[in-house]
């Protein structure tokens, strides 16, 4: 177990992070909240706020933030005023009720996921253990323009883009794995796995400056939920209803790993999970892990 540090922000769930070429580090909070850090976390500043619950970031080309909020959906915020410009809330005619997490393409392209047709991130709970299949992703073009890419998806979570671009990933958090849509080649359009069977459940997925695809494991695989997955679809209802104390818990884990575009595993990386724990976030940035939680205060940094 590798020694984690930790550094508090003021609200609750610093779900992602993003890191800028200047080294500093941004992440959203429940409250709507959007924070910069130092990368020594000696200081904290308030960027602004999306009105909604911030999700994955990413940056975009014209220097601003780009915001998956689950509540108000794709946004661009200036990080020196503040300033929110809603890019997308509706796809196929259908409004987003859960945008998650993002990728920016070269040419400005803007690819993105949508967890749930049916629960927002009130009941993300509900959707995981139901496993309803109603995610999605889509792309916004750089014209505008915006198209669904893929749907039935497993708890659509985290997107990432090849270092090449011939691909672009996302998570299935119920399915324990990341799927990869290709771009461009003889591959154009087809769907394969980058990788399955995943040890956990992955939330968002970033590739870092290594070029490599990091995915983080937000929690353990858990034979209830498993067993649930299989259930017919009155009984995973049931148990979303019961109460929250005694419905499955996320054991505590700090847990990221990195793939390359072969899908093979080249990093595991384990840390010291008693002051900080689901990792939901994560960004890989010269050789050291900045790590994002939806239930910490704080964002933490690992070395690889």
């Amino acid at each position: 177990m590798r020694p984690v540090t930790v550094h508090p922000v003021p609200a609750m769930g610093a779900e992602d992070v993003v890191v800028a070429d200047d080294g500093l580090v941004y992440t959203g909070t429940e409250d709507g909240s959007v924070f910069r850090l130092r990368p020594d976390g000696s200081r904290v500043d308030v960027v602004g706020h999306t009105g909604g619950r911030p999700l994955g970031l990413e940056l975009l080309p014209d220097g601003r933030l780009l915001v998956a909020d689950a509540r108000q959906g794709l946004l661009a915020m200036e990080t020196a005023t503040g300033a929110v410009e809603r890019l997308v809330d509706t796809v196929n005619g259908r409004r987003m009720v859960f945008c998650n997490n993002a990728a920016v393409a070269r040419n400005g392209d803007i690819w993105f996921s949508d967890s749930s047709a049916l629960y927002g991130i009130e009941r993300w709970k509900d959707d995981f253990v139901q496993d309803t299949h109603t995610g999605r992703l889509a792309c916004r073009r750089a014209d505008g323009t915006v198209e669904q890419q893929l749907d039935g998806l497993a708890f659509a979570n985290g997107v990432a883009l090849a270092a090449d671009e011939s691909y672009v990933a996302v998570a299935e958090t119920a399915a324990r794995t990341v799927v990869r849509l290709w771009l461009t080649g003889d591959r154009a359009g087809q769907r394969d796995l980058l990788c399955s069977d995943l040890p956990g459940y992955p939330d968002n997925i970033a590739r870092g400056s290594d070029g490599l695809i990091w995915v983080t494991i937000a929690s353990p695989r858990d034979p209830v939920v498993e067993m649930l997955h299989h259930a017919p679809m009155p009984l995973r209802k049931v148990v979303t209803r019961i109460p929250e104390r005694l419905q499955p818990k996320p054991k505590r884990t700090v847990r990221a790993m990195a793939f390359d575009d072969a899908g093979t595993l080249v990093h595991d990386v384990s840390g010291d999970a008693s002051g900080y724990h689901m990792v939901t976030g994560v960004r890989e940035h010269d050789g050291r892990l900045w790590l994002g939680s939806l239930h910490e205060p704080a964002v933490a940094v690992i070395a690889v």
